[in-house]
């Protein structure tokens, strides 16, 4: 089960590894928190498209279906409505009504829902930080941290309610955005004689001052890039299929970072780190 913010991040955020799961005969689920209905509209050919700024929710779940059939995966709307990103000095509030202001315990109560009737033996999800500090993302931590646990709970969430309790016995922070792949890639366009798009993100980095996150597994799936890129591409609104995300070639991706990384932050299964599989742990005890 790969818990997301929004509508494209889970195309943007672990697809690959997704995709090689499922030509596995794995089931994957997808939950998708929100509707997305407060996202930019970041490709410029679509921009000032009157149609799609009134209808962007239906906009987006087209898009989601489109992704889905892409990933083969399966997929599960929470039911919230977008917080958006707030911008400015100081920060305005955020909107009433938004996921990311809604009870944490009532919004985990949906997502245990879903674990027990999906009974996942593993779970992705965001870091503390969300991944980037984007208030959905960091919410959705909040909840998969809250469920993982709770779904075993029938006190905390009774069965007549929430379905048979089910304990997962993994969870995983997504990585992929992280600096060593992202040096490695900058470096190897570089030396190709090549343009690289990551110049920028790093120097940002020191920006910022991003604290390194340990990464425990690299899951080879590098057969299932284009793939990836193909479900990204499928949410039209979000992406710019010629921009940055689309310009390192593929040869040099599968040669330099073949793989998607993960944090793991929770097993209950005994495995070696680092990891190759989310399955560690858990394939060996059949």
């Amino acid at each position: 089960m790969a818990v997301h913010a929004h509508p494209d991040d889970e195309s943007s955020k672990g697809a690959a590894t997704m995709a090689k799961y499922v030509s596995e005969g794995v089931d994957v689920l997808v939950v998708t928190c929100t509707g997305g209905e407060r996202g930019s509209i970041l490709n410029p050919k679509l921009q000032g498209d009157a149609y799609i700024e009134e209808h962007i929710h239906e906009v987006r779940k087209k898009e989601m279906d489109e992704a889905r059939e892409i990933l083969g995966v399966k997929q599960e709307w929470l039911g919230y409505v977008d917080s958006g990103l707030p911008e400015g000095d100081p920060l305005p509030p955020l909107p009433e009504g938004c996921f990311a202001l809604e009870d944490v315990d009532e919004a985990a109560g949906r997502l245990v829902r879903l674990i027990r009737s999906f009974r996942p033996q593993v779970i992705t999800t965001y870091d503390e930080n969300g991944g980037y500090p984007h208030p959905d993302h960091i919410m959705t931590h909040k909840i998969s941290m809250v469920a993982f646990e709770a779904a075993a709970d029938k006190e905390k969430y009774p069965e007549d309610d929430f379905g048979p309790v089910w304990q997962p016995e993994k969870l995983y922070y997504n990585q992929g955005f992280n600096r060593p792949r992202t040096v490695a890639l900058h470096e190897a366009l570089l030396a190709r004689g090549l343009e690289s798009p990551y110049g920028e993100w790093l120097e940002r980095w020191k920006e910022f001052e991003r604290v390194e996150r340990t990464l425990t597994t690299h899951v080879p799936c590098a057969d299932f890039f284009e793939i990836r890129d193909k479900a990204l591409i499928a949410h039209a609104t979000q992406i710019d299929p010629d921009g940055g995300w689309f310009r390192i070639p593929m040869d040099i991706q599968r040669e330099v970072w073949p793989t998607e990384e993960y944090e793991l932050a929770k097993s209950l299964v005994d495995t070696s780190l680092p990891e190759s599989d989310l399955f560690a742990g858990i394939r060996d005890n059949g």
